[in-house]
């Protein structure tokens, strides 16, 4: 298994059709360099479809998931000073099956009958 100790989410859409090349010069560009074993989150402006680029330490890969129906709960209109967007491991995996990851804490806690 690839080893992923950041995440980090791109408020900004992006063309799917980049690939891993178009991908890594945007973290460049965003992040001044792509630091080993870190994942970056890009989704298109419909929100349909994801791509995840992880940088091992020797190179990177690159994943994509499309949702048929509905779109990723990907936030939009960030402040532009507010910084990038990291995620813990159970709000990536919330996020790529649709879930609202944004509320993942409310969720764990049930205060009404």
């Amino acid at each position: 298994m690839i080893r992923i100790d950041s995440l980090w989410l791109a408020v900004e859409p992006v063309d799917m059709r980049a690939g891993a090349d178009r991908l890594l010069a945007r973290v460049v560009q965003v992040f001044g360099c792509a630091q080993a074993h870190h994942g970056y989150l890009f989704t298109n402006a419909r929100s349909t479809r994801v791509r995840l680029l992880v940088h091992d330490g020797f190179g990177v890969w690159c994943a994509a998931r499309r949702l048929n129906k509905g779109s990723f709960d990907w936030p939009r209109n960030a402040p532009a000073d507010a910084g990038p967007l990291s995620l813990t491991s159970d709000q990536f995996g919330a996020l790529v099956l649709g879930l609202p990851w944004q509320r993942l804490e409310q969720m764990r806690v049930i205060t009404r009958m």
